[in-house]
């Protein structure tokens, strides 16, 4: 009888455990995973801008990124700035349609944060960073950079759409500055909006 009274104890206790501690909710297991998307990211985005206080040109550049994200950090509390941060660093090509020059090739590295809501597939983002660059400068040319070598500032604001656990699409407007920071005198810089793009995989 002993062996029979600890079975049915221990079965006791086995029920117990499976019907008041239970496993964590299905909405539990969604938002960890929501904020805990896979870990690196490749993305390709394209952008077209469009010059804006830059007398005496008006310029247009085709925007090229391929750019490299890891997630850091996360904010898991229930309020808007609900989400995580993706460090990034992006490869820059960019022909320059109308202007003085004619290509800029570059590097920026930043910061970019993504607000996720509870069971949204939808995702905002804000992203910025700094970087360098080379361009084909005409410094003879009113208005023409003047030098080669560049700084550069990226900042972006967007939607992403999570096709699923590693596809993910994006529209969004990106602002970009290049100057070369007073190296040259006249030092003419510019400053570039318009929309941007993207294709991204996430592993």
């Amino acid at each position: 009888m002993k062996p029979l009274r600890a079975f049915a104890a221990c079965a006791l206790v086995l029920t117990y455990s499976q019907t008041f501690g239970g496993t964590e909710p299905p909405c539990a297991a969604a938002t960890t995973e929501e904020l805990n998307p896979q870990r690196f990211e490749l993305a390709l985005e394209s952008g077209y801008l469009f010059g804006a206080i830059n007398p005496p040109q008006d310029y247009q550049i085709g925007a090229e990124f391929l750019t490299a994200r890891v997630r850091w950090g996360v904010v898991q509390r229930d309020i808007w700035l609900r989400g995580y941060n993706q460090f990034y660093i992006s490869a820059i090509a960019e022909p320059i349609f109308r202007g003085i020059e004619n290509h800029y090739f570059g590097l920026n590295l930043g910061m970019r944060y993504n607000f996720v809501r509870p069971g949204s597939r939808f995702v905002p983002y804000i992203s910025g960073g700094l970087g360098l660059g080379w361009i084909d400068s005409h410094p003879e040319v009113p208005g023409g950079q003047g030098q080669d070598f560049t700084f550069n500032i990226l900042s972006a604001a967007g939607i992403s759409y999570l096709v699923d656990d590693h596809w993910k699409i994006s529209v969004g407007a990106l602002y970009q500055h290049l100057s070369n920071g007073g190296q040259t005198d006249p030092n003419p810089s510019l400053n570039l909006f318009g929309p941007q793009v993207g294709v991204s995989y996430s592993f």
